[in-house]
């Protein structure tokens, strides 16, 4: 193999398109920007809209006391149907079923393959007096937001993205 090939193999499948070569140094690639690629965003959705609209719940705080590096939030959806107490349930309380999802989101984090970003986890519910029952949740690491790309993670329902 060439000098000149084994150079382009070091650069993560980037081209030799002058669009992609930084204007400071002719030789340093740097890769497109999203709106380069795809053109302006036609509607964004910022979290902290969702956090203003209640379509997603921070849970940091406690997170954070759970041994949490990031920023942790809950879809609305995982809140209510998980973590918000059900009427008539005994022996349950917001705390403790929160603390039972952060458990477990420690859990499948430490089990998370390198390179991926979502993965589904079980945790033990119980919405009613009966036995606890297993849920899949998904956990999913990111920017935190449009403008803030500090790591941020999400725990949604399987179908949420």
């Amino acid at each position: 193999m060439n000098t000149d090939q084994n150079n382009n193999q070091n650069h993560s499948g980037l081209s030799n398109r002058p669009e992609q070569l930084n204007p400071d140094t002719s030789t340093e690639k740097v890769a497109p920007s999203l709106q380069d690629t795809f053109g302006e965003a036609i509607y964004t959705f910022t979290r902290k809209q969702a956090l203003e609209n209640g379509f997603q719940v921070d849970v940091s705080k406690t997170a954070k006391e759970a041994g949490f590096r990031f920023r942790v939030y809950l879809t609305r959806a995982v809140f209510d149907k998980y973590v918000a107490v059900p009427e008539g349930v005994k022996g349950q309380d917001e705390a403790g079923r929160l603390w039972d999802i952060l458990w477990m989101l420690r859990s499948a984090i430490r089990r998370m393959p390198d390179g991926v970003s979502r993965v589904p986890f079980v945790v033990l519910v119980r919405n009613d007096n009966r036995r606890a029952k297993p849920v899949g949740i998904v956990v999913e690491c990111g920017a935190c937001d449009i403008d803030d790309p500090s790591p941020a993670i999400t725990v949604m329902m399987p179908d949420e993205d």
